[in-house]
């Protein structure tokens, strides 16, 4: 029997699907290559010069976790976020479309530094004022944690982006996948777990892993708000040793390291994703 290809397939990928090992989803990424060479840039720095890429890097390293942590726990709550924003944007009921559309234009309309010194300069007070107005000690007396407010803020500012990425994701499935699955005997939030949002997951797959990486690199802002990230802990070494391209050089080069290998995860995963699906 003749062996059949997948139409589905790049011209290239349908002629080495031939060959065993050869396989779209068996081949390494060569952009790995530019990740291990900016490693390798770093592990030149510090090992040739331990004075000051040694000391810098000891010291920015907590800055960094903050900076991973953040980052995790903002964009798992962003998707979570997303999705109700998204699923709002496409409901039938007029209050809960408003809500979502309206929260949706407002946040997108304003800048995320502005957002993130808002959550952490003006929230506190209106807690603090709420909580005196209503002899209420624990909120008059409120102090707002710095990694908290920064979490809320790139939370809401992330989740209505990732709104509309849901919501033109679940519009870009058929609507005959909902009336088949509507006539299966499944309810609207059956459908939508079960049918439609495994499909708009490989749709949105691209842009969701965008947004992570864009998050990575913005989060580099909540050094505004007192929060000892990557950045706010570079520019305390430098503004104690005046040494601004060294630090900032290897500041840089650790989240390139980061973003870029955020990507390669990303992109590995859509492949995973393709290949499943065909």
């Amino acid at each position: 029997m003749a062996k059949t290809t997948n139409s589905a397939l790049a011209p290239e990928d349908e002629i080495l699907a031939y060959v065993p090992g050869a396989e779209p989803s068996a081949r390494i990424d060569a952009w790995w290559g530019l990740v291990a060479l900016v490693v390798v840039m770093i592990l030149v720095m510090v090992i040739g010069q331990p004075d000051p890429f040694m000391r810098i890097l000891l010291f920015v390293r907590d800055g960094l976790w903050v900076t991973v942590y953040l980052t995790a726990i903002s964009f798992s709550l962003t998707l979570f976020l997303g999705l109700i924003g998204g699923l709002g944007r496409l409901s039938k009921n007029r209050v809960v479309l408003g809500i979502s559309t309206l929260y949706v234009e407002l946040i997108r309309g304003i800048p995320l530094m502005v957002q993130l010194i808002w959550w952490y300069f003006a929230f506190p007070s209106i807690i603090k004022s709420f909580g005196a107005a209503r002899g209420i000690p624990a909120l008059a007396n409120y102090q707002a944690n710095a990694n908290l407010m920064a979490i809320i803020g790139l939370t809401i500012c992330y989740g209505a982006y990732m709104s509309e990425i849901y919501r033109a994701g679940i519009q870009s499935i058929p609507k005959g996948q909902m009336e088949a699955a509507r006539s299966l005997g499944m309810n609207y939030f059956q459908s939508m777990r079960h049918v439609i949002l495994p499909q708009a997951v490989r749709v949105i797959l691209p842009p969701v892993g965008n947004e992570f990486i864009a998050m990575l690199k913005d989060s580099s802002l909540v050094s505004v708000v007192a929060v000892a990230d990557l950045t706010r802990r570079g520019r305390e070494f430098m503004s104690t040793n005046f040494n601004p391209i060294e630090v900032w050089s290897l500041v840089a080069l650790i989240y390139l390291v980061m973003t870029l290998f955020s990507a390669r995860v990303v992109s590995n995963i859509e492949k995973r994703t393709r290949t499943t699906s065909h």
